[in-house]
């Protein structure tokens, strides 16, 4: 064959590959999937935030704006502190003129990726683009138009100093806790001016088109800061960080593998994955951490130290998902957590972890539920150590929400007598012995509900080390935990008012409140009796014994159409109002808000009924609805993973609804095919034959083989690996796992 044929059928050959690359696509990694922008425009409360970070690291940007249709950023952010509410230190680059402190730039042509992020400045003036390590990272800072080039470093509230190649220093997060940063410029200033105790400036000549900055960050020190620096960065190579990051989400990302679908349903599977990396952040530095509880410095004895995790979002999904998927990491947050109980003089169990310490925002103390999952889950957690500290938060910290860290008080003493909240009346005082935040209220029925969880949840650690005991005395000391904690894990019971079928606040004489109206009682976010939602989503707050609510309420039949109710039961009033008084409750079906955590696991009740056919019609509502790869695809405050667990577990096909309870029920898978490389190095593989949209029903099932006519599989059916096989329809099977005993557990197997 003469050259010029091989060269021209080379070159077909070649435009055919072109051709079909370009109508199929080319491959995408799982990280390419991610979306930040989803949810940054919020329906009504806080969006999410386009999070640039490596999963559960220390080192934490977003842009310093509200939402993603704010007009204007405020410089070049540094370190997030506090999971969207606080930040620290800002980079402002200027042109010309006299260098300011603070400065608004409009921005254009933005991208952003888990692991770096590109926008332009001041009407294109400037660029900047960025990559992140754990706990340092490099700015490339460009200048287009003509002036001298200006970098102001400001630390808002603290303090910074400086040298002839770095500026360092340090800022405060809240009380005694600091955060610290040193920086390097890899073109030498040809000045640096201070410009006041609070920020420098770096000047550059006018001929200068890029500038390359380095930082560490650190929680310990300025000189930690720099040792971080220099442990994970060595020269400016932004782009060679670049891949080191993707690479990394990659690996975290592929721990779930999922074909079939469409790209927006994978967008939407794989960005709420990667939001649940946000949070708890490890803080360990060179084997010590700051630990905001008790003002020190401690070594992390070769156990990296986690922290900054709102436990009452996420001890309902995004737990449960982690010790599925990474158990290293989630068995070293719990130990992170008895170290924070040893750290904060009272030796109890944190609620709501930053690193300021244990916040105690929210109620209840249902890191005892996460506890109590994870042993139940067969990771290693220190047992003994973990029911003292939760019996000790159950015990003797103050019930009363928001509560910091006060000794039991008058609610405390009276849930302990009589086994409920007692609720005031409209116009009733509170009492000065009950220390309860103005704003929270007492939630009274809230917290009773969410109390008798944890104390169920503490039976299961009791009930864990019995079956581990090594001789008969601590045994029975332990059966008998169990059984007194499970006992007082039925105190709903004392709140639940038979004539509607909800729970209602009871006085302190034992009366149901008079003329209580469930669905619009109290106030903002009906926080004297409920939380952030009203009695509809509390109607269901019994997570962890639904076949005794489902006695309570009369039976199978009338608990399916007391669901069907919620999710067909109009808001009652204009939206305007509805939401003036439960700003939370929104992605709404009828009285159910799929924004708010405590209502997720709703949609999954019908299989405890007899009707899983409606569970499965229900959740791909739910996804379908509002979940979507849009920057209003998130319907509420998704809290870094605590709502979009819910959406990570449902579009598998399977979701955790009690946690303590080593069982997950059955949905609708989204995917054709899933892979879940569970932490034990077993693989749990889910097939949906013919999965869409419309099929969406499971005509049958096979676990590994076997015929399988129960909406639910254990934990224990699935360790060892597992091949979950579901054949879907557009049709419902109405009596697939329909019968009495094919029912998910509850309070125990």
């Amino acid at each position: 064959m003469r050259d010029s044929e091989f060269m021209t059928k080379m070159r077909v050959v070649l435009l055919c590959v072109a051709l079909a690359t370009s109508a199929c696509g080319a491959a995408k990694d799982v990280v390419d999937y991610v979306n930040p922008y989803i949810g940054n425009v919020s329906h009504l409360l806080v969006p999410t935030y386009p999070c640039v970070h490596l999963p559960n690291s220390m080192l934490r940007v977003y842009p310093d704006r509200y939402d993603y249709v704010t007009e204007y950023v405020g410089g070049l952010p540094v370190i997030v502190t506090n999971h969207r509410e606080r930040s620290a230190f800002k980079i402002i680059p200027q042109i010309g003129g006299v260098a300011r402190e603070e400065v608004r730039y409009t921005y254009d042509n933005e991208h952003i990726k888990p692991y770096e992020y590109d926008v332009e400045l001041d009407d294109n003036r400037m660029w900047a683009k960025y990559a992140v390590s754990h706990q340092s990272a490099i700015y490339e800072i460009g200048f287009k138009d003509a002036g001298e080039r200006r970098i102001v470093i400001n630390s808002r509230n603290g303090k910074l100093s400086y040298g002839a190649d770095h500026v360092s220093g340090w800022q405060t997060v809240s009380g005694d806790t600091r955060v610290y940063v040193y920086l390097e410029s890899g073109t030498k200033p040809e000045a640096v001016v201070p410009l006041g105790e609070h920020s420098v400036e770096l000047k550059y000549g006018a001929s200068i088109e890029c500038v390359k900055l380095r930082y560490g960050v650190s929680f310990i020190s300025e000189e930690q800061a720099k040792n971080n620096l220099r442990r994970e960065i060595s020269d400016y190579d932004r782009e060679a960080l670049v891949l080191k990051g993707r690479s990394e989400w990659n690996r975290a990302l592929g721990k779930i593998e999922v074909e079939g679908g469409s790209d927006d349903q994978k967008t939407v599977f794989y960005t709420s994955f990667y939001r649940i990396y946000e949070r708890p952040i490890c803080i360990s530095e060179d084997g010590r951490y700051w630990n905001g509880d008790d003002n020190r410095v401690h070594d992390d004895g070769g156990v990296p130290f986690y922290t900054e995790d709102w436990i009452w979002d996420t001890y309902h999904a995004a737990h449960p998902l982690r010790a599925l998927v990474d158990r290293g990491v989630e068995e070293r947050i719990l130990k992170s957590f008895l170290r924070m109980a040893e750290h904060n003089g009272t030796g109890w169990i944190p609620t709501f972890p930053g690193i300021e310490g244990d916040t105690r925002r929210m109620n209840c103390n249902h890191t005892v539920g996460t506890m109590a999952d994870a042993l139940w889950l067969g990771l290693d957690v220190d047992a003994e150590a973990a029911y003292k500290a939760c019996r000790g938060a159950l015990e003797e910290k103050s019930l009363a929400p928001w509560s910091g860290n006060l000794r039991a008080n008058y609610l405390s003493r009276f849930y302990a007598e009589h086994g409920y909240i007692p609720a005031l009346y409209v116009g009733e005082k509170e009492t000065e012995d009950t220390t309860v935040h103005s704003f929270e209220n007492r939630q009274a029925v809230a917290v009773t509900l969410g109390t008798a969880y944890d104390q169920w949840a503490l039976s299961r650690i009791a009930e864990y080390l019995a079956g581990t005991a090594k001789d008969k005395k601590t045994r029975a000391f332990y059966r008998g935990e169990a059984a007194k904690y499970r006992e007082l894990g039925h105190n709903y019971r004392n709140l639940y008012y038979a004539p509607t079928g909800f729970f209602y606040p009871k006085d302190r004489d034992g009366n149901f409140l008079k003329d209580f109206e469930p669905t619009f009682g109290g106030t903002m976010g009906a926080r004297e009796y409920y939380d952030e939602n009203n009695g509809w989503v509390y109607r269901w707050d019994v997570k962890h014994n639904m076949a005794d609510l489902v006695r309570l309420m009369g039976g199978r039949e009338q608990f399916k159409a007391n669901l069907d109710r919620t999710f067909g039961e109009s808001l009652g009033k204009f939206k305007f109002e509805f939401y003036h008084q439960f700003p939370d409750h929104t992605g709404n079906v009828g009285q159910f808000s799929m924004a708010n955590e405590p209502a997720m696991h709703i949609p999954y009740l019908y299989n405890y009924a007899g009707y899983p056919w409606k569970t499965q019609k229900r959740v791909r509502q739910m996804l379908d609805t509002w979940f979507r790869n849009d920057v209003m695809g998130v319907p509420g405050d998704e809290d870094g993973g605590g709502l979009t667990s819910f959406v990570v577990f449902s579009m598998m096909g399977f979701y955790p609804v009690t946690p303590g309870l080593p069982a997950y029920n059955i949905g609708s898978p989204v995917f054709e095919r899933v892979k879940v490389h569970m932490s034990n190095g077993n693989v749990l593989e889910i097939e949906a034959r013919g999965a869409s949209r419309d099929a969406k029903y499971i005509r049958s099932a096979t676990l590994n083989g076997r015929e399988w006519n129960k909406p639910w599989f254990s934990y224990a059916d699935v360790k060892g690996g597992a091949r979950l096989v579901m054949e879907m329809s557009s049709e419902p099977n109405k009596t697939w796992g329909a019968q009495e005993d094919a029912v998910p557990p509850s309070e125990n197997f």
